[in-house]
């Protein structure tokens, strides 16, 4: 098969796999939304060995990460109370203390990159958790979100196939195109009205800023990754998912746009 045909297929099962656990409700969308945590953490801290400076453990990297995701959903389940967080701080600084014994490496650069995977992947699934749990309407705003986070990337890829000429960032970004992002945007804009006027009735004005949102932050997460993956000259984070290549191949775009759209609908719905 060729590339294309592997990411319709990989995309196509991904997204039955993501919106069946969105709303068949929160256990089956912690599993999945877990399973996607734990890859892209390892995948990220495996990234991290390729600069040779850096001396972190994935395993340390993970537990922490993991101990914080449990945290986080236990408070926002109400299974935990909201103290429970204090237990964030005592953990990190205790674990801080092994770069004494280190050897090797940069020490503010380990720490960087450590707490950097944890606010880069885990942060940004347990929101998605998070937004589902209040969500008090039949539509699940975290399903459509990522709809358009789809929209998006797909319609950017076709319009920049198909009619780009100008390079958007070639540094970072060889193949995208100015006329592939307009498009992009557009057309997620476009669905977003579509879902606020038909779908989601009352909401055009929160599904309009949230498209906007949700677009321009699905581009930056994308770039962002590329540049990741360029200064560390890699193709892809992994090689998990056929035609996409790692977890955060595929969820470059969402990673970035989850905090946006969190903090708007917040905004939107509790203000």
């Amino acid at each position: 098969m060729s590339n294309l045909q592997q990411r319709v297929i990989t995309g196509f099962f991904l997204g039955v796999l993501i919106l069946g656990s969105i709303w068949m409700g929160p256990l089956y969308q912690g599993v999945v939304f877990s399973s996607f945590m734990l890859f892209g953490l390892w995948e990220f801290y495996t990234l991290c060995e390729g600069i040779s400076v850096v001396r972190i453990s994935k395993e340390m990297g993970i537990f922490i990460g993991l101990f914080i995701y449990v945290l986080l959903i236990g408070m926002s389940m109400k299974i935990l109370p909201v103290i429970s967080i204090t237990l964030i701080s005592p953990l990190f600084f205790s674990l801080i203390l092994i770069e004494l014994w280190k050897k090797h490496g940069s020490p503010l650069l380990n720490i960087s990159l450590l707490l950097m995977g944890i606010i880069y992947v885990t942060i940004p699934f347990f929101l998605c958790i998070d937004l589902n749990l209040r969500n008090t309407e039949y539509l699940s705003s975290v399903a459509v979100m990522f709809i358009l986070i789809w929209t998006n990337d797909s319609m950017a890829y076709f319009t920049g196939r198909y009619f780009g000429k100008r390079k958007l960032f070639s540094r970072i970004s060889p193949k995208k195109t100015w006329e592939g992002t307009v498009g992009g945007v557009v057309f997620t804009i476009i669905i977003g009205v579509l879902i606020g006027s038909y779908v989601n009735r009352g909401r055009v004005d929160f599904w309009l800023v949230s498209s906007i949102l949700i677009s321009l932050g699905a581009i930056f997460g994308d770039l962002l990754e590329s540049l990741f993956k360029r200064s560390l000259n890699v193709k892809d984070s992994g090689s998990i998912l056929p035609g996409h290549g790692g977890i955060l191949d595929r969820f470059d775009a969402a990673l970035f746009s989850i905090p946006f759209f969190y903090c708007w609908y917040m905004l939107y719905f509790y203000w």
